[in-house]
């Protein structure tokens, strides 16, 4: 029983491997990972629209995130497992293609590429820096500590106090809004790539897909630039 056992995960461990090493399961990789991603902005979202609500509620959603701090720090360490593993097999496709179609194009670029294909890879990496910007200026701290030191006055993290003093910096609400545009085309092409990938794509279904990913790709962009946008003019506050 125990070396059938053994056999049995060594043949799984042989798949994987094999799917890994092919562009079909590198397709499948990023599709999986892409849909992750893209549910997490999504929710990511929808959890930051609470500051029009008030104070209360935003607090209310950030002490509610921290109250379990194994299960949250767990879900970062997911997803930055994640992220890790698209930009990975991203890279990695990138240069099979590549590989695969050595003559550049007389044109200088495909004839049937938009631009948001051909420049998913850097829209890519530049959205990456920016996570890490991000991640750092309201979750660790390391570009303004203080941010984290605000409380309300039931003693809760004050998110409300730290999103507007964040984002009341004209650079930084730059750089996120500019970054939320370089989201908006990755998310145009890539989440429609992903149903493609997934097999849920066809000739009859494409134009559905498309109007679908780009539809999303520009509430996710209004919906985060709004928030930036609504501190610095001054209606949040």
């Amino acid at each position: 029983m125990a070396a059938s056992a053994e056999s049995m995960q060594a043949s799984s461990r042989g798949l994987i491997l094999r799917l890994w090493r092919s562009s079909i399961g590198k397709k499948y990789v990023m599709a999986v990972t892409g849909l992750g991603l893209f549910g997490f902005v999504i929710i990511h979202l929808a959890g930051n629209l609470q500051i029009y609500l008030g104070p209360n509620a935003i607090n209310a959603y950030g002490k509610l995130l921290k109250s379990n701090p194994a299960v949250l720090w767990s879900a970062r360490f997911v997803l930055l497992a994640i992220v890790a593993l698209h930009i990975l097999t991203a890279i990695q496709l990138t240069k099979a293609n590549r590989k695969a179609r050595p003559v550049k194009y007389a044109a200088g670029k495909p004839v049937a590429s938009t631009f948001a294909q051909r420049t998913i890879v850097i829209s890519g990496l530049i959205i990456l820096a920016f996570i890490i910007f991000h991640l750092g200026h309201f979750t660790i701290g390391f570009v303004d500590p203080q941010l984290l030191e605000y409380e309300d006055i039931l003693g809760r993290h004050d998110v409300y106090r730290m999103m507007v003093t964040g984002f009341s910096n004209p650079i930084i609400s730059i750089f996120y809004i500019i970054s939320m545009g370089l989201l908006l085309l990755h998310l145009s092409h890539g989440v429609s790539s992903l149903f493609q990938s997934l097999g849920l794509r066809s000739k009859k279904t494409f134009g559905f897909f498309d109007k679908l990913a780009k539809g999303a790709a520009l509430v996710l962009f209004l919906g985060n630039c709004s928030i930036p946008l609504s501190i610095l003019l001054g209606i949040i506050k």
